[in-house]
């Protein structure tokens, strides 16, 4: 599968990195530095993942984040972040986050999107009529 990511992160030395890490595998199909820019692309680009920091220096990525899952709840969202992830997983969840990914930890967010993959294929493939 084709999977076209964006990035969400105010650090400009992120995004190249994760972009380039999640971009060997699948297609970043664009970035945003902020969270209103974030949700302006998020309507054009439409993508099939978003990547988002949680600290941002306009909206946090919790806020930004539950906006997007208001307009498209079928997105897949995972909330990267260099705070301590357990104590954001209740509000993550609560917001239409899929996953909460520690950024010390960037091997886990390879394997996370990786089982989004497969959800993704397998609710496509048990939604494909074959009769």
């Amino acid at each position: 599968m084709s999977l076209r990511i964006m990035v969400v992160d105010d650090s400009q030395a992120t995004r190249r990195v994760v972009s380039a890490l999640v971009g060997s595998r699948w297609t970043v199909c664009g970035s945003a530095e902020n969270g209103k820019s974030a949700l302006k692309k998020f309507v054009e680009l439409k993508p099939d993942l978003v990547l988002l920091d949680l600290g941002m220096p306009d909206i946090d990525g919790i806020e930004v984040g539950r906006q997007m899952h208001a307009i498209d709840a079928s997105t897949p969202m995972i909330l990267f972040t260099l705070s301590d992830p357990w104590g954001l997983e209740g509000p993550a969840r609560k917001a239409g986050f899929t996953r909460v990914i520690s950024k010390s930890e960037p091997w886990k967010l390879l394997d996370s999107i990786k089982e989004i993959v497969a959800e993704i294929e397998r609710t496509h493939d048990e939604g494909v009529d074959n009769g």
